[in-house]
């Protein structure tokens, strides 16, 4: 009657605890620019061909409407930005590169927007099925100039029934 209150541990023969081999996390997806025209790292359009590495993860509707939707925020702002970048180009040696700024300015606020998008998708929809998207600064495979990129990332899922 005395041991009935007793606890004991289990000894746990294979080492290292299984949580690491639960927490693998698969390498993310990267969706290049696919457009012709890029200005500072960021084409003109994405590619809205579905990776066959997310097939079961998401619908192939669900993938083309995020893409078609940051499409359309680069359609609307690379004409403002080339008519900009035309004129700084002309106007540069006689302002000594500040006639630059202003396409500066509507890069980052095109990036800033779709980075909006890519929030409100992620919130949306694509937490709720263990992905993340984000928009990524990347080497060029061909150059050493930067590009930017759509990196389609996994989630770790945490081992809810598990005790602490």
């Amino acid at each position: 009657m005395a041991d009935f209150d007793t606890i004991y541990e289990e000894d746990d023969e294979e080492g290292p605890p299984s949580d690491s081999r639960e927490l693998v996390v698969p390498d993310p997806i990267l969706v290049r620019g696919a457009g012709n025209v890029t200005i500072f790292g960021l084409s003109n359009r994405f590619d809205t061909e579905f990776p066959t590495s997310l097939s079961a993860k998401v619908a192939p509707e669900e993938y083309k409407a995020t893409v078609v939707r940051l499409n359309s925020v680069l359609k609307k702002a690379l004409p403002v930005n080339v008519k900009w970048l035309f004129c700084g180009c002309i106007c540069c040696c006689c302002t000594l590169g500040c006639s630059l700024w202003p396409v500066v300015c509507l890069s980052k606020r095109t990036r800033h927007a779709i980075e909006k998008v890519l929030d409100w998708e992620n919130t949306r929809l694509y937490h709720k099925l263990g992905l993340h998207w984000r928009l990524s600064k990347q080497r060029c495979d061909s150059s050493s100039m930067m590009e930017y990129v759509l990196l389609v990332e996994f989630l770790p899922k945490i081992p809810i029934f598990r005790p602490d």
